[in-house]
């Protein structure tokens, strides 16, 4: 479903409140408070379609605080100029979510300081936004609660180390292998979820 809103742009890394690296694609936003719903928006990819024809896509990397309205992407600098001439500042659009098809498979990072007594549990390059991640803990699925700094966390250890279940907005789960418990290391899977 389109939203609509308006695009203005800032001096972005590409990093953010969604906690990524800095990275070498240029082509981001940051979301406001509403749709980026808790940090449910980190990762999402959006087409951005402006009033005067002229489309790309961008990944969600970043909040925008108020005063950012709801439907409004703050894109990054080069995202903007190739919407609009920069000197416009703001311009009417509409966006919409999609679910590019993308070069590798998802990726797991354990956040700095984890270790099986607590452990924070980031979800990168993945296709569609994550709903949902579940761990393994003594056969079971339990759920973990997602922070604002888009890293779900095991308050207890409780899953540390073990299988992740990660389930998408539109309902598709896949299941990771165990992976161990590396503190700021980029872990590949192979998995990723389907286009929609």
């Amino acid at each position: 479903m389109p939203h609509a809103g308006v695009a203005t742009f800032y001096d972005s890394d590409g990093g953010g409140a969604c906690s990524y690296d800095p990275g070498p694609d240029p082509l981001t936003a940051a979301m406001n408070s509403t749709d980026f719903e808790g940090s449910q928006a980190c990762g999402a990819y959006v087409l951005v379609q402006a009033a005067g024809g002229a489309s790309l896509t961008v990944r969600i990397t970043n909040l925008c605080p108020a005063p950012c309205r709801v439907g409004q992407l703050d894109l990054s600098a080069a995202a903007f100029a190739r919407l609009a001439p920069p000197v416009e500042g703001e311009i009417p659009i509409t966006w919409t979510l999609v679910s590019p098809a993308l070069p590798k498979n998802i990726s797991i990072r354990y956040k700095t300081g984890s270790t099986q007594w607590w452990c924070g549990i980031q979800v990168i390059d993945h296709r569609n936004p994550v709903a949902r991640m579940e761990v393994q803990v003594g056969g079971q699925w339990q759920p973990l609660h997602r922070a604002d700094y888009n890293y779900f966390l095991s308050e207890s250890g409780a899953g540390c180390g073990k299988p992740i279940a990660l389930t998408d907005i539109y309902g598709q789960r896949l299941v990771v292998a165990a992976l161990p418990v590396k503190p700021d290391v980029l872990q590949a899977t192979n998995v990723q979820f389907a286009g929609h």
